[in-house]
């Protein structure tokens, strides 16, 4: 099955609005008095095993460091072992971080108290977990409305937007069914549908659909990209699979070892992998069906600005060979009315060989060899 990647607009610039969530330097470190770690720089650079050789502790997440901005998805990816699913909790503090900072929206995360972290996991950031977290208990309806019976919201008007999210997820007419009636992933839809009740500013996946079949599994991330094209909401998805990654994320943060060793959109990470083990990583992944024409595009003759078959900036390597192909002839980028560049089938086969000596450049940080998996750390 051919990898299908969304066509998306170029990221916006760092500089702008405050991020809804914003991470400097975090740490979360397990075993005796993990604090120590952080502190010693010494400490904080041995690897997984000599450091608990020497400390008894273990480094799940080492020093990371990101922005999310709003309305992106934002994914963080990374083999087991790596710390993606211990760096979704530290957001909301469900595992307290050992050093660093955390921010939603401009407010300090590790300074709130208890009243402000319950509002916080209530109202601002849902969590939709691998295994559903479902009532077996209680019908589809009132499952989906149970996070609003939390915040306190009368039945009549709980149940009325419980309806609308069960619509919304395409149970309709299984309202009042149990978990047990249900398929894999009509569960989980229950599960998405109970965080979108409580109208939360970000939503937290953590590998929510790696237990469903793989058919299911692409319908939910055909789900996930529906709703963030209707609704824009921002949302923090964590996996294991570069495939789906590739799908959902706007910007991916590829971990090894508790750290982040890339950290760039879709593009980036195929077409300039930062180190060997990114490279690896992506070594299969068909690059003409990430890499936009962007960077293979050359300036056009003043014959060529006038002719040819016209694709946007944002159009993927396979689209534009298709469109090349088909004219039998060079295509034109033309953005906002402008030709701003041709491709041609030399360039674009070059970017399918991986010889393109212009492939988009993202944020890496190299990692030791040994810092592969950290034990403890998912």
């Amino acid at each position: 099955m051919a990898l299908e990647v969304p066509t998306r607009k170029p990221p916006t610039d760092d500089s702008g609005p405050t991020p809804v969530f914003s991470v400097d330097g975090l740490w979360k470190v397990f075993g005796p008095r993990a604090d120590r770690v952080p502190a010693d720089r010494e400490l904080g650079a041995l690897g997984p095993a000599e450091l608990r050789e020497r400390t008894g502790c273990t480094a799940a997440v080492r020093d990371v460091s990101f922005d999310v901005r709003k309305g992106e998805v934002f994914v963080v990816m990374g083999l087991s072992g790596s710390g993606k699913s211990t760096l979704v909790r530290c957001l909301t503090r469900l595992i307290e971080p050992t050093a660093g900072t955390i921010a939603i929206d401009g407010e300090d995360v590790r300074a709130m108290d208890g009243a402000r972290l319950r509002a916080l996991r209530r109202h601002r950031a849902a969590m939709v977990f691998q295994h559903f977290g479902l009532l077996p208990h209680r019908t589809v309806l009132d499952n989906v409305a149970y996070g609003l019976q939390i915040q306190g919201v009368a039945r009549s008007e709980r149940r009325e937007r419980a309806a609308e999210m069960v619509a919304k997820v395409g149970l309709q007419g299984m309202e009042e069914r149990r978990p047990a009636q249900l398929s894999g992933g009509q569960r989980q839809r229950v599960g998405l549908a109970r965080a979108l009740a409580v109208d939360p500013e970000v939503l937290l996946f953590d590998e929510p659909f790696s237990a469903l079949d793989p058919l299911i599994r692409r319908d939910m991330q055909e789900e996930v990209v529906r709703l963030h094209r209707e609704e824009g909401r921002t949302m923090v998805f964590i996996t294991h699979d570069l495939q789906e990654a590739l799908r959902l994320g706007d910007r991916i943060a590829l971990m090894r070892g508790g750290r982040i060793v890339q950290l760039g959109t879709p593009e980036e990470i195929v077409g300039s992998p930062a180190d060997d083990y990114v490279r690896e990583f992506v070594r299969d992944v068909p690059r003409e069906q990430v890499l936009t024409v962007r960077g293979a595009m050359r300036p056009a003759s003043a014959d060529e600005a006038g002719s040819g078959p016209a694709i946007p900036p944002e159009a993927t390597v396979a689209q534009a060979i298709e469109a090349v192909a088909r004219a039998g002839a060079p295509a034109r980028v033309v953005d906002g009315g402008r030709c701003v560049g041709v491709v041609d089938s030399d360039a674009l086969l070059s970017v399918v060989a991986g010889t393109d000596a212009t492939a988009p450049r993202g944020r890496g940080v190299a990692v030791p060899r040994d810092a592969d998996a950290t034990p403890g750390a998912v």
